[in-house]
């Protein structure tokens, strides 16, 4: 065979395969990353057996003011839950990645019951509010503090804290490295990441046995063209966000965690440079601590709260 023959077909079995691997990273950047059904996302309702069953109930009878709030151009919608006697205290609760805040109705009551009024947005695409883009709490966190910023405008008063789950956990643990207001007092995170990149890697093996290279790269340059963001940027790490904060970080995961490995919870607990607490639930898969160990839960919650 001529040599100039077996370039052309070296060449041509490269540029075959680069085309695959452009149309592979397109595919996943929407599974990942555009609004929509995703397969591998239950929500399924929450059986009557289950220890945050009534919960759930009780705070979605709850009466609920409707806010809104406009950022990067798109119109963002959040429950506003007042406590049952006034109070200065304000959680803000940020819910998981293809959520929305009617399934956060459990850790809004839990908070309710503290005697805290209860902000539950839906992030920018997702839910009620606008955006096709997910943010991996990359840009949800600028959101939170523009919700933030409003609570502080109603009430300058205003003593808040930050509670997310997952997507939610990473997005209040990135804004700890943001310049936030002196009235965001505390951060309770449950089952967060450690970064984009570490979850999209350990997502690519887990579900599709992909290694990182080269379709994760790919993946993450689509981010970066579109939603603005890479998945090894600094800006897209909780870890490295922490290590500029010195807020009071209570740090919870369930030790079964087979989507966000509890591995991650160490990292971001060695990286924080404020007080810290760590409550791992044995047991507990991903973002099931409360309901694995609700009694639990609550006090360690309450406790943080009362102390911090």
């Amino acid at each position: 065979m001529k040599k100039k023959t077996l370039f052309k077909i070296i060449a041509g079995i490269v540029a075959i395969l680069a085309i695959v691997s452009i149309g592979a990273s397109f595919y996943f950047f929407h599974v990942a990353q555009v609004r929509g059904d995703k397969s591998f996302i239950s929500h399924a309702a929450t059986p009557k057996s289950s220890p945050v069953y009534q919960d759930e109930k009780d705070f979605l009878k709850l009466d609920k003011e409707n806010l809104s709030l406009k950022n990067d151009g798109l119109n963002l919608k959040a429950w506003y839950v007042p406590a049952e006697n006034k109070t200065d205290k304000t959680v803000i609760v940020v819910h998981g990645f293809n959520g929305s805040k009617e399934q956060m109705a459990a850790y809004g009551m839990l908070f309710h019951k503290l005697g805290y009024n209860v902000l539950m947005p839906d992030n920018r695409a997702h839910g009620a509010s606008e955006g096709t883009l997910i943010g991996y709490g990359v840009t949800d966190k600028h959101d939170l503090i523009k919700w933030t910023n409003q609570l502080i405008k109603t009430n300058p008063k205003s003593e808040i804290t930050y509670f997310g789950l997952s997507m939610g956990a990473a997005t209040v643990m990135m804004a700890s490295g943001q310049d936030l207001p002196k009235n965001v007092v505390n951060i309770i995170e449950d089952c967060g990441y450690s970064s984009v990149w570490d979850e999209l890697t350990f997502q690519a093996k887990d579900m599709y046995n992909l290694p990182a290279f080269p379709l994760l790269y790919e993946v993450s340059a689509i981010s970066k063209i579109r939603a603005g963001f890479a998945y090894g940027e600094a800006d897209a790490s909780s870890v490295k966000a922490l290590a500029h904060n010195k807020l009071p970080v209570l740090f919870i995961h369930g030790d079964a965690d087979d989507f966000v490995p509890t591995a991650m919870v160490d990292q971001n607990y060695a990286a924080t440079k404020g007080p810290r607490e760590k409550f791992i639930v044995k047991g507990a898969k991903h973002a099931k601590s409360l309901e694995t160990d609700k009694a639990g839960y609550y006090a360690k919650v309450a406790a943080f709260l009362d102390k911090y």
